[in-house]
């Protein structure tokens, strides 16, 4: 497997992120985690697919040799997504739309008591930019 490889060279002199790899709140297993692990799971066995599911779990277990990191809730949804024949272009927004709730919520919570709760949640992003309807891209 190259998995090993891909690894140590996320690793080596940039360090780089690999996204679904640990989370700001849980030290330890994601309890999100667990259950999109046996989902991957189940969803590689029923399509016959099981690299995919084996590729995951042996980052998880690199990453938890290496960095004492554990998946987050997402890590494991790539996968399963893919082996549920969801386009990869539909990732990004199926993580925006399962966050909206919280989003929602943390804005009340502010309002609420007229305080800026999570102040490192600042767009870095592009500004000024044109909307342009999908059928004219």
């Amino acid at each position: 497997m190259r998995v090993d490889a891909w690894v140590d060279k996320k690793h080596g002199k940039k360090k780089r992120k690999i996204m679904g790899i640990g989370h700001a709140v849980y030290k330890t297993e994601d309890p999100r985690a667990t259950w999109l692990r046996r989902y991957s799971r189940t969803m590689a066995e029923k399509k016959g697919e099981m690299k995919w599911f084996e590729m995951s779990q042996r980052i998880e277990q690199l990453m938890l040799e290496k960095k004492g990191m554990h998946p987050n809730v997402d890590f494991y949804s790539a996968s399963t997504y893919y082996l549920m024949g969801i386009a990869l272009d539909m990732y990004t927004p199926i993580f925006a739309v399962s966050r909206i709730s919280g989003w929602t919520g943390h804005i009340l919570e502010q309002y609420a008591n007229n305080k800026l709760i999570r102040p490192r949640a600042e767009y870095v992003g592009q500004r000024g930019l044109t909307y342009v309807p999908i059928n004219e891209r």
